[in-house]
């Protein structure tokens, strides 16, 4: 077996040169992999699904992840300073940056986001496509992985002005060491602070950054805020940004109520509803 850069240790070989990858931190997120899994591997595609996964998760949990088909890879939390640690600590990060428009769960690890940089590690992959654990798959993507470095969709889910802005939920990458290391001396200079953490940061390292359409990405405030968005028959990928739909009690759990009745459907382990049975957005 390869031996991956850094330590990062797969518990198997890989079978293609593309990947899908997600990342794993705790137990919450890997009750959200078993359903994005799930989504990936009943589109048919070819592809590895990689979970990059922290010591914090359970070798139990992991044996779950592994049933459904996923390579796990071990690796570390990203080897930034002190100060760069605290700055973006849950306290500090939600001090300095507030979330206005919805609510990030009490499981949300602000600086574990920026462990997904590690992809570009995986240089074992032609390419790569990230997808967030909070996420399912509805229909075959694999065209993403023809796409470029760095494409990704714009952060669209309250209005027109915020297609400026991408959404690190889903984007396409090409693994490469170089790039790795040159990310490692930017990221953490004295005084910083991103933001949004890693979409923040990954904005800034690819200012020129491709967009996708939303449907590759379509977060789930569209369901209410722009009903005009929302069309079953074009979404590709749905992504849970702030609450999760397994999240009990769910604060949002009328106004997302089909939404969340879908992703039950894929973790469940039953049959999947066909979208075009699904109420419309309203």
């Amino acid at each position: 077996m390869r031996q991956l850069p850094d330590g990062l240790r797969p518990d198997r070989p890989a079978r293609s040169d593309r990947a899908f990858v997600t990342l794993v931190t705790n137990a919450d997120y890997v009750l959200g992999a078993r359903a994005l899994l799930r989504s990936i591997a009943l589109t048919g595609t070819a592809a590895d699904m990689v979970v990059l996964h922290t010591a914090a998760v359970a070798a139990r949990d992991l044996d779950g992840l592994r049933d459904l088909g996923a390579r796990l890879v071990r690796t570390e939390l990203l080897p930034t300073s002190a100060a760069f640690n605290t700055a973006h600590s849950r306290r500090n990060q939600h001090a300095a940056a507030p979330f206005t428009k919805g609510e990030k769960p009490t499981f949300h690890t602000p600086l574990d986001n920026f462990v997904k940089l590690r992809l570009w590690q995986l240089t074992e992959y032609r390419a790569v496509v990230f997808i967030d654990a909070d996420a399912l798959v509805l229909r075959n993507v694999d065209r993403l992985f023809d796409y470029p470095e760095f494409c990704a969709a714009p952060n669209v889910y309250e209005g027109m002005a915020d297609f400026h802005r991408l959404n690190s939920g889903v984007f396409t990458a090409r693994p490469d060491s170089d790039t790795f290391a040159d990310m490692l001396t930017r990221i953490d200079r004295p005084g910083t602070f991103w933001r949004r953490t890693d979409q923040t940061f990954l904005e800034h390292y690819f200012p020129d950054w491709h967009g996708l359409p939303v449907t590759f990405n379509m977060l789930q405030y569209v369901w209410f805020n722009m009903p005009e968005l929302w069309d079953w028959g074009s979404i590709r990928i749905l992504h849970y940004q702030y609450e999760k739909p397994w999240q009990t009690p769910h604060p949002k759990a009328q106004e997302l109520a089909p939404l969340i009745a879908l992703w039950q459907a894929y973790v469940s382990g039953g049959p999947i509803p066909a979208l075009d049975t699904l109420p419309a957005a309203a």
